[in-house]
C-alpha cells in the first residue's frame, strides 16, 4: 500500500499526434541514429548533452535546465505490446488502459471518483480545453472543462450556454463513433459534463490571480496559466487536464517539431517558476504523454507513427534522472523492422503515479499489477501485510 497523498495534484499534458520521442531526447552519438535518419536528425552540435548518450534537443532548453535541477524525470521506451498506430485508438488505449477492447472508463475519471466517491467538489477534476478527454470520462463522475477563463468570465448566460453545448457536442463527435452513441448520451445524461456549474465556480479565479512571471502567447503556455489560476485558488482541484497539439508531423517535422518544443518547454518552465514564487510547488507534478513514438527512418520530410516513445514526470518533488532503458537502436532490434520497442509499460507509469503521489490504488484503474518506477520524492511505502 501507499501513504495516501491527499493533498497532492496532477497537471497532465497530453502531446497530441506523436512526439518523435528519439529527436526529443537525442542518441547523439548513436551510429544506428544517423544511419537511419538521413534527414529528420539532429545533429550533435543542436544538442544540449545529457550524458555521453543522450541528449535534450537544442530547443527544450528550458526543461534540460528543470533536468540539472533534478526536477525532471525521463521515462524511456515507454508504450504496450503490440502498439496501435491509430491516432484515435492509440489515444483511446492510453485513455482507459484497454488495449485489447474498447474501454469504457477513463483513467483519471476512475481515480477521481476514489478521491471524491461522494462527488462533492465538481472542480476535483479539470479539463482546460473543449470538450472533454476520454481519460476523465466515467458515468457518474462530474468533470469540469473550460475553454477559456477570461472570456469565460464576461459571458452572458446564453453564451454559456451555447460554450456547454459545443462542449458536448464535441465530446459526441470524437466518442460516438467508437463506444455508440447510447454509452455517450448515458454518460452526458448523469454528469451533465457539469461544465457550467463548475466554470461558474471559477469565475473568480483571474481576479484573484496576479503573478510576475509572463507566459508565452501560445495556447500551451495559456493552458498552462489557466492551470496555475486555478490551483492557486485552492478549489480542491487534484486533477488537471491540458493537450498540446501538432506532434503529427509526417512532414516538415524540422520547421515544426523545434517550435512546438520551445513552446512546451518555456511553458513548463514558466509554470513551474510561478508555483515557486507562489510558494506551492510542493504539491504538483506534472505528466507528459502521447499516444506513440515515431519510427526509425524518416520519409524524407517527416517520420511516420511508431512506437517505443518517451514521457516525463516533472516537479519540484520528483527524483530527477532517466527511468526505464531507452530502446535499442540495432536494426535487428526494431519491432517490425522498422520501430523502436518499447521497454517499459505505461500502465506502470500510471500505476506509480496513482498510487504514490495522488495514493489511490492502481490496479482496479490499471487492470492488474504492472512494475513501477520511484521518481517521486518522500514517498513512504507501506508493506503490505
Amino acid at each position: 500500500m501507499i501513504e495516501n497523498k491527499k493533498n497532492n495534484a496532477l497537471v497532465v499534458i497530453q502531446l497530441t499526434g506523436g512526439n518523435d520521442f528519439m529527436n526529443t531526447v537525442v542518441p547523439y552519438t548513436n551510429e544506428h541514429y544517423y544511419d537511419a535518419r538521413k534527414t529528420i536528425v539532429i545533429k550533435p552540435d543542436h544538442v544540449i548533452p545529457i550524458n555521453d548518450t543522450l541528449a535534450f534537443h537544442e530547443s527544450a532548453s528550458p526543461l534540460k535546465n528543470l533536468y540539472d535541477e533534478g526536477k525532471v524525470s525521463i521515462v524511456q521506451g515507454i508504450g504496450y505490446p503490440n502498439s496501435n498506430r491509430s491516432h484515435f485508438r492509440g489515444m483511446d488505449i492510453w485513455h482507459t488502459c484497454e488495449p485489447d477492447k474498447l474501454g469504457t472508463e477513463g483513467w483519471l475519471g476512475l481515480a477521481i471518483r476514489e478521491m471524491d466517491p461522494k462527488q462533492e467538489n465538481v472542480l476535483t477534476g479539470i479539463n482546460i480545453g473543449r470538450g472533454l478527454p476520454r481519460a476523465m470520462s466515467v458515468i457518474g463522475v462530474p468533470v469540469t472543462s473550460i475553454g477559456d477563463i477570461d472570456k469565460y468570465g464576461v459571458m452572458n448566460d446564453v453564451e454559456k450556454l451555447h460554450i456547454r453545448d459545443k462542449s458536448i457536442q464535441a465530446f459526441k463527435n470524437i466518442y460516438g463513433q467508437a463506444i455508440g452513441t447510447g454509452p455517450v448520451n448515458e454518460y452526458i445524461g448523469k454528469t451533465g459534463l457539469e461544465i457550467l456549474k463548475g466554470a461558474d465556480m471559477l469565475a473568480d479565479v483571474v481576479d484573484s490571480y496576479s503573478s510576475s512571471v509572463e507566459y508565452g502567447d501560445n495556447p500551451i503556455a495559456k493552458s498552462l496559466r489557466d492551470v496555475a489560476r486555478i490551483y492557486l485558488a485552492n478549489l480542491g482541484t487534484r486533477i488537471f487536464y491540458t493537450e498540446h497539439g501538432g506532434y503529427d508531423y509526417h512532414a516538415n517535422e524540422m520547421l515544426l517539431h523545434p517550435g512546438l518544443l520551445t513552446d512546451l518547454s518555456r511553458a513548463i518552465s514558466d509554470f513551474m517558476d510561478d508555483l515557486e514564487k507562489h510558494n506551492a510547488a510542493d504539491n504538483i507534478a506534472i505528466l507528459i504523454f502521447t499516444e506513440f513514438g515515431r519510427r526509425m527512418r524518416d520519409n524524407g520530410s517527416g517520420t511516420d507513427h511508431g512506437s517505443g516513445g518517451g514521457a516525463f514526470v516533472i516537479g519540484k518533488n520528483v527524483k530527477g534522472g532517466l527511468y526505464a532503458e531507452y530502446p535499442s537502436l540495432i536494426p535487428t532490434n526494431w519491432e517490425h523492422g522498422e520501430d523502436l520497442k518499447h521497454t517499459f509499460d505505461f500502465r506502470g507509469l500510471y500505476a506509480t503515479i496513482l498510487e504514490q503521489w495522488l495514493g489511490v490504488e492502481a490496479k482496479p484503474i490499471v487492470r492488474k499489477h504492472f512494475e513501477q518506477l520511484e521518481p517521486f520524492l518522500n514517498v513512504r511505502r507501506i508493506q503490505d501485510e
